[in-house]
């Protein structure tokens, strides 16, 4: 029976490139597993088929081959050479291959593939945990920046071990579980399945004769102090990296990084939005009628004075470039906008009434927003009764 051409088989075109192939099969593959068609007797054959495609197209010489002379060119006579028993497109062991690769490719991160190295070796020292620190500061000191000291708990390098878990010159045993691999595999019908060892925990060494400081762990628990460089203009949510101040490697790994997240707190006075900051001003209401001055806090400790014109209503912003807060990476500094907050007088005496009633008899156009306001109203209200 004639084969079913390869790009066929996969339902990719002929010119399609390495990755699409890949996705192609990963498709067939999880769509005709023996094991998701127990009701289909020819499932199997036709994963082999997809397998074997597979093999040959995810090979560059191989597809050459086969995009010159197709499937006569992995027969006799026609440059493969022969074939060992078992082997080639419809042999098991090519089978195995193909499909180890595409499973390799999906389920290697989560069988250690981050840590080993490979079939051939494993590298058994690991790298330690990054660890975060959380900092709350005031906005002063995000205005200025800050030298601050902090206390880590972390897990350090033991001492006494040099890290590696064992006491005095003994040294680590290779696992007789996973003879150093640190995993062990099971066969699954069509699958291979990598799991950690579970004698040695995936380090491929066992300790005999563990340290007495550590335990065998080659790391101790401790507090440590660091100095902290808080950078002037930093906002909530800001995150720093201190390399290497995180937790000490296992076997003499790498250590870790440290990640401190800044928050910065409310301030009673300013609000922040990026590198501006808004202060609300409460204004007197013969200030803000008459005209005048208002004195104002910046943010660097100091005090501006700030003309208030005449007739200036509640929310009138006022701008003091550069007295804002400094941008994290260069660029300059903000702006202050001061917000004007009209008082009404509370707590009258009797003559302050008295002229306040005299004023609002002799009241003549003085307030241009009601007058808009109530305009509109009448306006509002005589649609309504037409």
């Amino acid at each position: 029976m004639a084969k079913r051409d390869y790009y066929e088989t996969l339902g990719v075109a002929r010119g399609a490139s390495a990755d699409e192939i890949k996705k192609a099969y990963r498709r067939k593959a999880k769509e005709l597993h023996p094991d998701r068609n127990a009701d289909n007797p020819n499932a199997e054959a036709q994963f082999k088929e997809a397998n074997e495609a597979y093999d040959v197209l995810k090979d560059a010489e191989k597809k050459a081959a086969y995009d010159r002379f197709g499937h006569a060119a992995f027969e006799g006579g026609m440059g493969g050479g022969p074939r060992r028993p078992g082997a080639g497109p419809q042999g098991q062991g090519d089978f195995a291959s193909a499909f180890s690769d595409v499973f390799e490719d999906l389920f290697g991160d989560f069988m250690g593939g981050q840590q080993g190295g490979g079939r051939g070796g494993r590298t058994r020292a690991t790298r330690g945990s990054d660890l975060r620190y959380n900092m709350r500061i005031s906005l002063e000191e995000a205005f200025s920046g800050e030298q601050k000291t902090i206390t880590v708990p972390t897990a350090v390098q033991c001492g006494k071990c040099d890290g590696k878990g064992t006491e005095g010159a003994s040294e680590p045993a290779t696992c007789p579980t996973c003879s150093g691999m640190g995993k062990v595999r099971a066969q699954q019908g069509f699958f291979t399945v990598e799991r950690t060892c579970p004698t040695c925990n995936g380090a491929g060494q066992i300790i005999k004769n563990p340290c007495a400081e550590c335990g065998g762990g080659g790391r101790v628990e401790k507090e440590r102090q660091l100095s902290v460089n808080i950078p002037a203009g930093v906002e909530t949510g800001t995150r720093i990296r201190l390399s290497g101040e995180g937790e000490a490697g296992l076997r003499g790994g790498p250590t870790g990084d440290l990640y401190i997240f800044i928050e910065v707190e409310d301030h009673p006075i300013f609000q922040r939005d990026g590198v501006n900051l808004y202060c609300a001003v409460p204004v007197s209401m013969t200030a803000a009628a008459l005209g005048g001055e208002v004195e104002v806090p910046t943010i660097d400790g100091g005090r501006s004075r700030v003309k208030v014109p005449a007739g200036s209503q509640t929310g009138r912003q006022m701008r003091l470039r550069g007295k804002g807060m400094p941008a994290l990476r260069g660029g300059g500094v903000g702006d202050m906008f001061i917000e004007m907050n009209i008082e009404t007088p509370v707590n009258l005496t009797s003559r302050q009434k008295e002229l306040l009633r005299e004023f609002e008899r002799i009241d003549a156009d003085n307030n241009p927003q009601g007058d808009s306001f109530f305009r509109k109203v009448k306006g509002f209200w005589d649609g309504m009764t037409q």
